[in-house]
């Protein structure tokens, strides 16, 4: 377990740096203690200082350290990059999120009573589409090896799910789609000509200076350094390192690697104001109670366009998103005003229970909370 300290900071900064500190140790460790073989953790405090920490192992072999400033595949915070184009694209009055998904691809929702010509670009952000998903997942670790390097196109994934009928009528209900946001990548590319990932790293990307921020196509591998991460896949089987493997989701609802640092610097630009237009920021924050799957993963959450919004025990709200896939579970959070923030990284989640799955989350969930419950303008107070 090892964590960062700043030099030469005032006393009374000092001391509340040190308390941050250890309580980002502590909380680290506390995850592990539940069967996680590594965290990476980083707080951005409101004057710009880095507090970092790790707990576990990179990797089961060698037991080397938790690097940190790990590569990690960051799953579905990936669908707060889409969003955020999404909402460029409507601010430069290139599409607005009242269109029908049918007015951009047409004929693409439909049998079995899905209907493009009923779902807008609001439903598909906001996960109210009612779209079913149907997505591949591994079995077993022979099923493993035999499909990790296997890749769909966005068509062939929303392919998959027009086999089924909607879980329920646009705008009626939310239940979490990873398809829809399949859909909003295809639309991306017929409003720019680009494909998602090119217009994320044209659009946000290069203009934060996110360096260690990537879609890695169809590769495997994550660059060094970085932990491995496990996975058991039955209750009571070995562990198998799946950290090598092209992943199901690669087409908009998942796909891009990144850091710790680079997920807080991007959180902080979108929340303080930087990456979108005041109007559109307005609507990203417009929110909805998620369904009742997720409730006891995230108490009270509410869902807006690609970001979620949290209560914190200190009072108030905070913005973010998570995302999982293969012994990966990635979180991120941050202030409502883009001053403080916090990214999470777990590798090697190894639960075998929907108990051992709540546990997971309340500690991470923990973690965010303490890391972002800072006495109100504690950081300046201490900087003066």
């Amino acid at each position: 377990m090892t964590g960062t300290l700043s030099t030469g900071v005032p006393g009374a900064m000092a001391v509340r740096q040190h308390d941050d500190q250890t309580r980002l140790r502590r909380d680290a460790a506390a995850i592990t203690a539940l069967g996680v073989t590594g965290v990476q953790a980083r707080v951005i405090t409101r004057d710009g200082r880095s507090l970092t920490a790790t707990s576990g192992v990179a990797d089961l072999t060698s037991r080397r350290p938790v690097p940190r400033n790990g590569y990690f595949r960051i799953a579905s915070v990936t669908k707060a990059f889409v969003a955020t184009v999404i909402l460029q694209l409507a601010g430069d009055g290139r599409l607005s999120l009242d269109d029908t998904v049918e007015r951009w691809l047409p004929g693409v929702v439909s049998g079995n009573g899905n209907d493009g010509r009923a779902l807008t670009i609001r439903h598909l952000l906001q996960h109210t589409s009612g779209i079913h998903d149907d997505y591949p997942d591994y079995t077993s670790a022979e099923n493993f090896y035999r499909h990790r390097h296997d890749t769909y196109t966005p068509e062939q994934t929303v392919a998959r799910a027009m086999r089924h009928r909607p879980d329920f009528q646009p705008g009626k209900k939310w239940n979490y789609s990873n398809t829809g946001y399949v859909l909003l990548g295809m639309i991306i590319q017929r409003v720019t000509g680009h494909p998602w990932h090119q217009e994320v790293r044209d659009r946000i990307v290069r203009p934060l200076g996110l360096n260690h921020t990537f879609w890695p196509g169809t590769s495997a591998k994550l660059p060094q350094p970085h932990a491995e991460t496990y996975q058991r896949f039955k209750p009571g089987g070995p562990l198998v390192d799946v950290t090598e493997q092209v992943g199901s989701g690669t087409n908009g609802e998942a796909g891009l690697v990144s850091t710790t640092a680079d997920l807080n610097r991007f959180f902080r630009a979108l929340l303080g104001g930087r990456l979108l237009p005041p109007t559109q920021m307005a609507q990203m924050k417009q929110t909805v109670p998620v369904g009742q799957e997720f409730e006891p993963l995230m108490p009270r959450a509410r869902d807006g366009l690609g970001i979620f919004s949290r209560p914190l025990s200190c009072g108030g709200r905070y913005w973010g998103h998570e995302g999982g896939d293969s012994g990966w579970i990635s979180a991120v959070g941050v202030t409502a005003d883009g001053r403080r923030s916090v990214t999470v990284s777990l590798s090697g989640v190894l639960v075998e229970s929907a108990d051992d799955v709540l546990r997971v989350a309340q500690a991470e969930s923990k973690l965010i909370d303490d890391a972002l419950c800072t006495p109100p303008n504690a950081d300046r107070k201490n900087a003066a």
